[in-house]
């Protein structure tokens, strides 16, 4: 198919509208070959036709003005209690009824997201915004789908977090007033230590002002929810189901009290868990030293065997006092817990010797590594050792060796296990079961075990078991470590130390204090996980993962944890409901009987818990051991429970156990929310919590870097929604580019945001909004119920939108169902620029401005625009809500009392989320797809050459121009079915004319003899191969007499000379 584009005549036309005619406002700018006739006459003023046209009105705002006009909305929702336990509901087309008799309309089919409790600390991040609105892209759209949506918004109320928070208060209240009191020189005693019960109420205070903030954010941001009715750890109803959940797990037998090495946090003197941990970028750096140990014996099996060469070279080595055996270890104040020594039996290992006699024992593979490392000018080792043997063999000799700080004790050589390789170290591990996992499981399987010993107090300090008696006080991690090492590398010490290096690896950190954490036995309450491991990977792959890779990462993290220690060190929090024999601390009271007397008494106190430490045992025990309570018998506990045991009990004090449809956080909650919850659900009841778990990945800078305040990138979610302090930097956007933000993005990875991304996004934003903006200017005066054209009086042009509207929908509802958002906003944003704004809204302006206004040809658009808005209303409803209900209230064939006054609504009026999805817009089928394909591609062409024509100011307005198409026989009669042409002098009007459709005052066919030569037809030319279309564009030769015959029937014309050239 070949096209030509115009050729441009020597005079310029401008009309003016006759009683019968319509008005065009464009000028026309055309030449011809010809000479110009005869000098134009003067044109007269114009009058005003100004009236005649159908211009677009509405009340709706080019201008979002977000600061006033989202909070507006937002007031609108809550007036009809959108998102509240009271809503209206919306129409369900599947009736279902709903187990939960609290549910709104038991005709509906449930939706259950279940909130993560964000803790009540502090104000909200960027990463809050991105969790909390994702969740409310998939509630908002099954609230469309006609779901009965709960979602209630909770916080995690207890813990360490919190307590601290408070005792910093508490810390500057007291400065500050002693400061007053020096200045008035008033001496005052120091203020006694911050009671228990009185550290909880001004937590609970805190938590409760936290949350109030925190709130108030999360609803600027537009989220659908319950937030009159949030749910809150920190209440007796939860604390009562909370400690329900203990006594199941309790009564199956998966919760024990024993003494085993845990994550220890010296700065907050509390254990934690492993979610509680973090590991900071860069590693942390440790004094690692390498020791010999001296053997003192070999005492070998009870054999009468003859000895073998190996314990020959022991024995006499051992004689010489001259054989050690080689550990290294980054831990060196953990050497005066030290209880044995343990290998690989299936490694290899040698003895080598120094230039000053000193034999020592490290693993095959690491002699050379080894001699390099402690070797020194004043002693050198061999790297050719004096024996190599199985280390089952070293291990059948029954080494014995001096403790390394307090040598008259003795200790064991020890096979281990796997654990120990050869890919550091010296394939002999220091074993110290009070300070390692691996070290006291090896430890218990001994006979006798080896108890854990941990010579180290709660504030990590050494305490009166550790010996020298000199360590006594010494910080672990700091002086303690010095005094270790001084020790060992001392005459006194027995010159043990081999070498000291530093050394960088990955090292706990107390997530809350930043500060290094130590492992240390104490005695603590354990979920024995072991016990129904299996039940819980089982209950792994029932749940529906997003991404796929969360179920191989979370089935590896409960594969190869250890026992979930539940206990902690504090105040905060609810208690474990458990007294001890004041005489012997190891018999422990609690059974079935006495947990649910606490839960019983706990739900009648006003503030829950805080009644363990009101009452004393007398009353908190059952009556029939009430005498044993007066008798001074049992000692109630001071442990509390882990936070992640609060928050991972939500499952059954905010659902009552119902399953939820879906958890979503970010990925690291496999190893913290995800995790607690699971195995609290399959531990009690044999069940997973939830049907689906979706994770999204962390927010990182524009230049994809951590957010740090010391680097200054940290991003602000309420900045961006209000603005900075200068809006010319820092623009007030709203929350719907926030959220446009959020559904922009891959979230199953890392996300950036910033400036620039920010800017990008509103340009989609704003792009959108005034699409919706022209459609219902354009609606003003359209009644679907009297004006609406039938589906089968429509033009092909119409019938071809919606058929690209019913595919839109289709992909974008199914885009939501699979969680891609990024799909959506891509797929809409396509639609409404490519399929809408640059090419149907585009050729629809003469319809919709110029025809009669009740013309079948402007209310068949008109029908157009009003399913097309209505789909597109909806489809953008759940991303941009506040544009959607703006959009929803400003529709003009809705009535209503008191349009665009939010207020006053209400009457009569429904929230777009009140309807439901427009499904019945999803069943418009294609029509004419390859034929609108291919009038599209030589669309291009022409906008292509036109636009060449315009820089070289030969036309200003694509109606300056006339086309030549040269195309096909087939494509001829693709172009002539579509449209009528101008072949008999007369104007067609038809909506398929492809004059209209390419906005041009005329159109030729395959018309050899209105081809233009000269510099215009060389210049502003495509060939058929270099097109896009496959047709051939020229331009197009028109004489004045047949320009006039063009714009006969009331048109009055008059003429400018202006040449092509």
């Amino acid at each position: 198919m070949a096209v030509k584009l115009i050729n441009v005549l020597p005079f310029t036309i401008r009309s003016i509208r006759s009683t019968s005619s319509k008005v065009i406002s464009s000028s026309i700018s055309l030449s011809s070959s010809s000479n110009p006739a005869s000098p134009p006459p003067k044109e007269p003023s114009p009058p005003d036709w100004s009236s005649t046209i159908n211009l677009p009105v509405t009340e709706f705002s080019l201008r979002a003005n977000a600061v006033v006009r989202e909070p507006e909305i937002q007031a609108f929702w809550k007036s009809i209690g959108l998102g509240s336990s009271n809503a209206p509901p919306t129409t369900s087309p599947t009736p279902i009824p709903t187990p939960n008799k609290n549910s709104v309309d038991v005709t509906r089919p449930r939706w259950i997201l279940h909130d993560g409790p964000p803790y009540a600390n502090g104000p909200l991040h960027i990463g809050h915004s991105l969790n909390k609105i994702l969740k409310d892209f998939i509630n908002r759209q099954k609230v469309l789908q006609g779901y009965d949506v709960v979602y209630r918004p909770g916080w995690d109320c207890h813990g360490l977090p919190i307590e601290l928070k408070v005792l910093q208060e508490v810390e500057a209240e007291n400065k500050k007033r002693a400061k007053q009191n020096m200045k008035a020189h008033t001496p005052v005693p120091p203020p006694p230590p911050l009671l228990p019960l009185a550290l909880r109420r001004r937590a609970a205070e805190f938590a409760d002002s936290a949350i109030s903030v925190q709130s108030l954010s999360f609803q600027r941001y537009g989220i659908y929810g319950d937030f009159e009715n949030p749910y809150k750890t920190k209440t007796p109803m939860y604390e009562q189901s909370q400690l329900g959940v203990f006594k199941s797990m309790f009564l199956n037998g998966n919760i024990y009290r024993g003494e085993k090495p845990v994550n220890w946090s010296p700065s907050s003197r509390t254990a934690l868990a492993e979610a509680e941990l973090e590991y900071p970028e860069g590693g942390h750096w440790s004094r690692s030293v390498y020791v010999g140990f001296n053997v003192v014996r070999a005492e070998g099996k009870n054999t009468e065997a003859p000895p073998t060469k190996l314990e020959t070279l022991v024995n006499r080595l051992i004689e010489e006092k001259t054989l050690q055996l080689a550990i290294w270890t980054t831990t060196a104040w953990t050497l005066p817990a030290n209880l044995a020594v343990a290998i690989n039996p299936s490694l290899s290992y040698s003895i080598v010797e120094t230039t000053l006699g000193r034999s020592l024992i490290c693993a095959t593979e690491l002699v050379q590594t080894v001699v390099d490392k402690i070797s020194s000018d004043t002693e050198i080792y061999s790297q050719l050792p004096i024996a190599t043997f199985e280390g089952k063999q070293l291990t059948d000799l029954g080494i014995v060796y001096a403790h390394p700080t307090d040598p008259a004790k003795e200790c064991r050589l020890l096979a281990g296990g796997d654990y120990i390789t050869t890919e550091t170290g010296t394939g002999l591990v220091h074993t110290a079961p009070g300070h390692g996992l691996d070290d006291y499981l090896l430890g218990q399987k001994q006979s006798p075990p080896l108890p854990p010993f941990s010579p180290v107090d709660d504030a990590g300090k050494f305490n009166e078991l550790a010996e020298p008696k000199s360590l006594l006080g010494l910080p672990v991690l700091g002086a303690g470590t010095e005094a270790v090492i001084q020790l060992i590398g001392s005459s006194e010490g027995g010159n043990l130390l081999l070498r000291e290096e530093k050394y960088n690896h990955k090292y706990p950190y107390d997530w809350r204090t930043k500060k290094p954490t130590i492992f240390r036995s104490t005695p603590q309450w354990f979920c024995s996980v072991e016990k129904f491991r299996d039940q819980a990977l089982n209950a792994i792959s029932k749940v529906d993962w997003i991404p796929i890779a969360g179920e191989n990462r979370m089935k590896s993290f409960v594969q190869n944890r250890g026992d979930w220690c539940i206990s902690r060190q504090r105040s905060w929090g609810v208690p474990i409901p458990v007294f001890y024999d004041t005489e012997n601390a190891q018999n422990v009271m609690v059974n079935e009987k006495t947990i649910d007397h606490i839960i019983n008494i706990v739900g009648k106190h006003e503030n829950g818990t805080d009644v363990w430490w009101e009452l004393d045992e007398v009353d908190l025990l059952p009556e029939e051991y009430r005498e044993e309570a007066l008798a001074g018998k049992w000692r109630k506990g001071v442990d509390t429970m882990d936070v992640w045991f609060d928050s991972g009990t939500s499952w059954s004090g905010v659902l009552n156990g119902e399953i939820a449809d879906m958890y979503l956080e970010g990925s690291d909650q496999h190893r913290g929310w995800f995790q607690s919850s699971l195995l609290t659900s399959v531990s009690s009841r044999g069940n997973p919590p939830y049907k689906k778990v979706l994770t999204h990945g962390f927010v990182l800078d524009e230049k994809g870097y951590k957010m740090s305040k010391s680097l200054g990138n940290v991003v602000d979610p309420m900045t961006i929604i209000a603005g900075g302090s200068n809006k010319k930097i820092k623009p007030a956007y709203g929350a719907d580019v926030l959220r446009l933000w959020v559904a922009s993005v891959d979230y199953t990875g890392d996300v950036c945001i910033g400036d620039g991304i920010m800017k990008q996004t509103f340009e989609s934003y704003r792009r959108m909004r005034n699409i919706a903006r022209y459609m219902l200017g354009n609606l003003h005066d359209f009644n679907p119920t009297t004006d609406e054209v039938p589906y089968a009086n429509l033009p092909s042009l119409d019938k071809w939108i919606l058929g690209r509207l019913s595919k839109t929908l289709l992909e974008v509802d199914d885009a939501y169902n699979s969680y891609q958002f990024n799909k959506v906003v891509g797929t809409l944003l396509k639609f409404a620029t490519a399929d809408l704004s640059n090419f149907y809204l585009d050729i629809a302006k003469d319809r919709l401005y110029i025809s009669e206004p009740n013309s079948l040809r402007r209310r068949s658009c008109q029908t157009v625009l009003a399913h097309v808005l209505d789909g597109f209303t909806k489809a953008i409803a759940p991303i941009l809500p506040h544009l959607a209900e703006d959009i929803n209230l400003n529709v003009p064939f809705i009535k209503f009392d008191t349009r665009n006054k939010i207020e006053q609504v209400g009457k009569g009026r429904q929230s777009i989320f009140q309807d439901k999805w427009p499904s019945h817009l999803e069943k418009f089928q294609k029509c004419d797809a390859m034929e609108w394909a291919k009038i599209r591609e030589i669309r291009t062409d022409i906008n292509q050459l036109l636009e060449l024509a315009r820089v070289n100011k030969i036309v200003g307005s694509s109606l300056d121009a006339f086309a030549n198409i040269q195309c096909s026989e087939s494509d001829e009669e693709l172009l002539r079915r579509l449209g009528t042409f101008n072949t008999a002098g007369e104007v067609e009007e038809g909506e398929d004319n492809v004059r209209y459709i390419f906005l041009l005052s005329g159109v030729k066919i395959n018309d050899p003899d209105n081809s233009a030569s000269g510099k215009c037809a060389d210049t502003f030319s495509v060939s058929s191969s270099e097109s896009t279309s496959g047709c051939a564009i020229k331009p197009s030769s028109l004489v004045a007499a047949d320009l006039k015959k063009h714009l006969s029937n009331g048109m009055q014309t008059m003429f400018n000379v202006r040449p092509c050239a």
